[in-house]
């Protein structure tokens, strides 16, 4: 055999075995292919029941998110409105203190002509009665005036001792054995407005 003969066989050879080493990786990637192809075919082929199935899963996934946004749209207008109501009720509330406040003060200016005329009286006369029942009248309708508006005078004067109502600034001893523990003197009168203490009154307490 001559030396090309024996190259052309060697070629051969060579040849034949990459052949035969490439065909398996061949074949595999042609089964990966048609394994591909049956899975997708599969996917596609899906059965009525899972199709009717997927679609009401899409239709429950759009009611969720529709009752979502109207919820949200819901909370916006009730904060919305419960912001415009807050600050209705506190201008109104304002309003009804500044009202509250200047009707008082309407009621109380014709005291201060009362004063002012028993001031001109205590000037110019000279009948002391007249100016005493003059003062008096004004501390009468002034009363009046307190207990129409729900104001009136805390009872202290040998009263039991309330710290509730009442505020001692001193204690001394009392002048009978029966105001121990009593009221026995009032420095200074206290009022209540209805069942609220407005000013406690400052007593002597009898011990």
């Amino acid at each position: 055999m001559t030396g090309k003969e024996k190259r052309e066989e060697a070629k051969n050879e060579t040849a034949n075995k990459k052949k035969h080493s490439t065909r398996p990786s061949e074949e595999a990637a042609e089964k990966e292919t048609e394994t591909g192809q049956e899975a997708g075919s599969q996917e596609a082929q899906k059965s009525p029941e899972e199709e009717q199935d997927n679609q009401k899963v899409l239709e429950e996934i759009k009611a969720i998110e529709e009752k979502s946004k109207e919820l949200h749209d819901k909370y916006l207008r009730l904060s919305a409105e419960f912001d415009n109501y807050r600050k209705r009720t506190l201008k109104e509330k304002a309003d009804m203190i500044k009202t509250a406040s200047e009707d008082l003060l309407r009621k109380l200016i014709p005291f201060v002509d009362d004063v002012e005329r028993g001031l001109s009286m205590v000037n110019n006369s000279q009948d002391i009665n007249a100016l005493k029942e003059g003062m008096n009248l004004i501390v009468n309708r002034f009363k009046d005036f307190m207990g129409q508006n729900g104001v009136r005078e805390i009872e202290a004067l040998h009263q039991e001792f309330n710290t509730d109502f009442h505020e001692a600034v001193t204690k001394v001893p009392a002048p009978e054995e029966g105001l121990k523990g009593k009221v026995v003197d009032v420095v200074e009168k206290g009022y209540i407005l209805h069942d609220k203490v407005i000013r406690y009154p400052k007593v002597v307490v009898g011990e």
